[in-house]
């Protein structure tokens, strides 16, 4: 149908990995450009959130070079869902479709195909599923697992084993962009469009360069994230534990009751240590978990913008000869 398809991708210190990322893309948008699957208007658009080393100077360069690349600076660094959210409702102007990617291709670009392929036959989001994940560490493997897990014990509508990897079509992005709020995890988000979808999928592969923007510290704050974006189930929990805790400490009561009575007492130094850090424990836990969504509530009530754009270079109205761009990648 020769589509004019989007490659968003979003970066922070990704200088080490563009050069690569770019020469990639290059070669395989000018394979499908060649084969008719895509339009030649197509571009891949790298978002550069707040980046504090030489990225912007890479895509403004990668730009000035091949009109292939375009790019879109952030005014701050507003982290990754907000730049991949920045780039997507730049690209829905100019696109009948739009992927988003992670900057270290690590994510197998050679199903790009069958992306396009499953949105000409319909399909307005097509959802990239790792197969499996067997380069990732026990700890990284596990975590992830149970992230998805509670997710779903929690009735929250996710796609397993699904980061970012994704094709929107231009009817979908026009209702993501109707959801208003700041605090944005569109992995949860996303499901909750519906209209047609589907799933492809394949291997990830490592990281070929620079060193990954998720850290633990990173991972747990977006897990946590996504746990009280989509769910109250952690404040109904909280109720649960309180009804619970009265009920033993009713019994607790009895028991002590019958104790003097019986004359069994004891003094229980330990025993009241043990209890008053328990259930002060339990206390902070609960007055966190209620602190999560009152911060939530905070931010999404002052409505500041989730993004300011900086700077856009694109020149989408030019077509790109596809043999030229294989052989510019010949030589390279």
């Amino acid at each position: 149908m020769n589509s004019i398809l989007y490659i968003v991708i979003p970066c922070y210190n990704e200088q080490e990995v563009l050069p690569e990322t770019s020469a990639r893309l290059q070669d395989k948008l000018a394979r499908m450009m060649q084969s008719g699957l895509i339009s030649s208007l197509s571009r891949v658009m790298f978002v550069d959130d707040g980046s504090r080393d030489k990225t912007w100077e890479i895509i403004s360069q990668l730009h000035s070079q091949n009109k292939l690349f375009s790019g879109l600076k952030l005014a701050h660094n507003k982290g990754q869902q907000s730049a991949l959210l920045a780039g997507l409702m730049s690209a829905k102007s100019y696109a009948d479709c739009v992927i988003s990617l992670d900057a270290d291709l690590q994510d197998d670009i050679e199903t790009l195909d069958e992306f396009v392929q499953k949105f000409d036959e319909g399909c307005d989001i097509v959802y990239g599923v790792r197969s499996a994940r067997n380069t990732d560490t026990f700890f990284k493997k596990f975590t992830a697992e149970s992230f998805y897990k509670f997710m779903k014990l929690l009735n929250v509508d996710i796609i397993n084993n699904h980061s970012d990897y994704r094709l929107m079509s231009k009817r979908a992005l026009d209702a993501l962009s109707e959801y208003g709020e700041v605090n944005l995890f569109l992995r949860g988000i996303v499901p909750t469009i519906g209209y047609k979808t589907d799933i492809v999928y394949y291997e990830r592969h490592e990281r070929f360069a620079g060193e990954s923007k998720y850290p633990l510290k990173k991972m747990i704050a977006f897990a946590i994230d996504g746990i009280t974006s989509f769910s109250v189930k952690p404040l109904n929990m909280i109720s649960g534990v309180g009804i619970f805790l009265s009920f033993v400490s009713v019994i607790g009561l009895i028991y002590s009751l019958i104790s003097y009575f019986a004359g069994w007492t004891v003094p229980g130094w330990t025993t009241t240590v043990c209890s008053i850090w328990l259930l002060g424990g339990i206390q902070l836990f609960c007055i966190g978990v209620l602190g999560c969504y009152v911060g939530k509530i905070y931010f999404e009530v002052k409505k500041r913008p989730r993004y300011l754009v900086d700077m856009i270079v694109n020149d989408n109205d030019t077509e790109i000869d596809a043999d030229a761009l294989s052989d510019k990648v010949k030589k390279m």
